[in-house]
């Protein structure tokens, strides 16, 4: 017998069913199927629409009258067109990441598969993608490596690279990529990192740029690590070689080039300075008119706001003058302590003309100007006044209130018809006797407040703050405290109070926005003025007791070529001082706090003067500069009041002694009251006395009170050659709330 057929025995075995022409078979078959499912998904997967981020842009805020204050957004980003790109800054960039650009239709396939096996694999991620693959993962996609997101960026890429030129996927390209330090978009990273625009980028600049879209913040030079220079030089010089390589530039050009360090990091445009705390007000007021967050961050808004350029910068030059130029933030922990905040509002509108929210947003982001957690003290005691005379409420002995109603100043009185004790100091623990409302709103005798706030009832008062313009929360009590101003408010919640006051008791709510306008809808401005809160008479009443403030009581220096009403006000521990007040034409509301590097809130005292920082000092101060500046030196307007009838004069119902005045009082004020204090308690004003009659008397007429007496302060006072008297302590003035 012969031997069997050896190729015939091993087709028997296993072997038979592989065959090269099977394999080969089933190999083709494979191929076909994955060719159809493979056009299957090509047919599935459509183009989608660009997502959120990568159609973000600058909002645009504007002054009233047009001129541009800030550009800015969750993206910063201005998108150019290719035109605006310089040529060899174009060829850099594919250069950089694809040099096949031009020829490729918008996929590689072995890089692309090479990179979506390692993230499969768990090897990490790779990348592989050709710019039209990166262009279509940042306007339509997400930035997740997926296998099902690299399949799906494969299948857009090739439907993009048939539907878009090379040029506009190259432009889409270089406006959507991330550049680091914020920048997005070739523009934004040419201003960030070189401060040009694109258009006058060098190839060496622009080779810079390609090289960071591979590792933004680990290749930005001035904050990178040896080891980051040292990849990111490596890879700009990789760019420039393959720019020779490719033709697109000369050797001997190529040679010549130095690696172009890129200049530090500077703020966003615009946000430094007020400029930052005036878009965030805004940006709060657009969330309070019902956009949302999101769609301000997604940009693509024109926002002209009510802040009126010239007097913004009045307001920064009063700060600057009457505060910061005393001040050595550096050098000293004390003067570094201080923060100022102010807000500036037409009482007529209610538009915010000028807003201080502190040395500047890129260096103290939280805003001095709407920051609700310091007290307004004594600013608070006019709205005491407006509601005693708004519920036309009575003393407990009967008789009505208004300026001429005779109160016991005496200190650490205790308050009568309360269930709450309290007993509140005056400053410096100094007696007055009996005084009028008015001297005891020109002094700001904590005594008489308290008791009048008892006797119009805490709960009643917090209404009337509400309807001014305050704003409820946990800290706004109703206790006799509440009459020197323990709660929290902000310059902005001030300054709308006292601007109803000045508005003759018709709501003023303060407003910054005067137009938004995007593409898809515009924003109705919030309505500045509301109806009539608190009558006529009771506010103008109030006015009228406040022009004592400015004229002969603790905020003298506030003072000018203009008539005004104001208040001043010191808190507990000195940890803010506030001035509040108001011209016919204008209401303003400047406040000093005590805030250390860990935001805690610290005293004021011995910072810009020795002793207390009243707020008839640097704040009145600030107030005045601003004010004068603001109304181009002075102004001829006066309050239009309608008032209850009360006298503005201070009679002494006991006077103990006489002073020397400073001025000879006028015939019409015969009966001007003395400054010197009773030495001892008085008699309260539970008595059946009525209120006293005053005469009337011309506020532009009438002579300052005496101010002999020395300067009053928490602190030991300086010597007497160092500063005159403080008005808003050596009138007696109590800016101290309860400890």
């Amino acid at each position: 017998m012969g031997r069997p057929d050896k190729s015939k025995v091993k087709k028997r075995g296993l072997r038979r069913f592989f065959s090269w022409k099977k394999l080969l078979g089933t190999f083709f078959v494979v191929c076909l199927l994955a060719m159809g499912a493979l056009y299957v998904v090509y047919l599935l997967v459509p183009v989608p629409t660009a997502n959120a981020e990568a159609t973000m842009q600058s909002n645009i805020y504007k002054y009233a009258d047009g001129k541009v204050l800030a550009r800015t957004g969750k993206i910063n980003r201005e998108i150019v067109g290719l035109d605006k790109i310089p040529l060899k800054v174009q060829k850099a960039f594919v250069a950089a990441e694809n040099k096949t650009f031009y020829r490729d239709n918008g996929v590689d396939i072995k890089g692309t598969t090479r990179a979506a096996w390692s993230t499969i694999t768990g090897k990490g991620k790779q990348g592989g993608s050709t710019i039209t693959q990166q262009y279509v993962k940042n306007y339509y996609l997400s930035q997740d490596q997926t296998a099902t997101r690299k399949l799906k960026e494969m299948v857009i890429a090739i439907k993009v690279d048939q539907q878009s030129s090379k040029s506009e996927i190259l432009a889409g390209y270089m406006n959507t990529s991330f550049y680091g330090r914020s920048a997005y978009g070739i523009q934004a990273a040419a201003r960030s990192y070189y401060g040009v625009d694109a258009t006058q980028l060098t190839t060496a600049q622009g080779a810079y740029l390609a090289s960071l879209l591979q590792a933004p913040n680990q290749y930005d030079w001035t904050s990178a690590s040896a080891t980051g220079r040292k990849l990111v030089e490596e890879r700009w010089n990789y760019v420039l070689d393959n720019m020779v390589g490719e033709g697109w530039l000369p050797e001997s050009e190529r040679a010549a080039m130095k690696f172009p360090v890129p200049q530090k990091p500077k703020p966003l445009p615009g946000m430094e300075g007020q400029t930052g705390y005036i878009v965030e007000a805004a940006n709060q007021e657009l969330v309070r008119q019902g956009v949302s967050e999101e769609d301000i961050k997604a940009g693509g808004w024109t926002i002209t706001l009510s802040i009126d350029a010239k007097r913004q910068k009045d307001l920064v030059k009063a700060v600057d003058r009457q505060l910061e130029a005393k001040l050595d933030r550096k050098g000293d922990k004390k003067d570094a302590t201080v923060q100022a905040g102010a807000t500036s509002v037409d009482p007529k509108t209610g538009e915010v003309v000028a807003m201080y929210g502190g040395v500047g947003a890129t260096e103290h982001w939280t805003s001095n100007a709407t920051r609700r957690d310091y007290q307004p003290a004594s600013t608070f005691k006019p709205i005491v006044l407006a509601s005693a005379l708004e519920n036309r409420s009575v003393t407990q002995d009967g008789r009505e209130i208004g300026l001429g109603t005779i109160y016991d100043g005496t200190s650490k009185r205790k308050v009568v018809g309360s269930d709450i004790p309290f007993a509140p100091e005056n400053e410096d623990d100094d007696d007055y006797g009996p005084v009028t409302v008015q001297k005891a709103t020109n002094s700001s005798i904590n005594s008489v407040y308290a008791q009048m706030i008892v006797d119009v009832g805490p709960a009643r008062t917090k209404e009337t703050a509400l309807a001014l313009g305050m704003k409820d929360g946990a800290d706004f009590g109703t206790t006799p405290a509440m009459s020197l101003g323990t709660m929290g408010a902000s310059t902005m919640d001030m300054a709308g109070v006292y601007a109803t006051l000045d508005n003759h008791g018709k709501k003023v709510t303060p407003t910054l926005v005067k137009a938004a306008v995007h593409k898809d809808r515009t924003l109705s401005p919030a309505k500045g003025i509301g109806g009539q809160v608190i009558s006529r008479e009771a506010a103008d009443t109030v006015t009228q007791a406040m022009t004592g403030v400015v004229r002969n009581g603790s905020g003298t220096r506030a003072a000018g070529d203009y008539e005004a009403a104001g208040k001043t006000g010191t808190s507990e521990n000195n940890r803010s001082a506030w001035f509040v007040g108001y011209t016919p034409e204008l209401v303003t509301a400047v406040a000093l706090f005590g805030e250390d590097t860990k935001g805690n809130q610290v005293t004021l005292t011995d910072t810009i003067n020795r002793g207390r920082a009243n707020g008839g000092r640097t704040p009145a101060q600030i107030w005045g500069d601003y004010t004068t500046g603001a109304l181009d030196g002075g102004s001829d307007a006066s309050f239009d009041l309608e008032t209850d009838g009360s006298a503005t004069v201070d009679p002494d119902p006991t006077p103990t002694g006489s002073t020397e005045p400073t001025e000879e009082p006028t015939t019409e004020e015969p009966t001007q009251e003395p400054t010197t204090r009773s030495p001892g308690p008085t008699p309260p004003p539970t008595s059946t006395a009525t209120t006293p009659p005053e005469p009337t008397r011309d506020p532009a007429t009438t002579p300052p009170e005496p101010t002999i007496d020395p300067p009053v302060t928490d602190e030991p006072s300086p010597p007497p050659s160092i500063e005159p008297p403080d008005p808003d302590t050596s009138q007696g003035g109590s800016e101290r709330t309860p400890r």
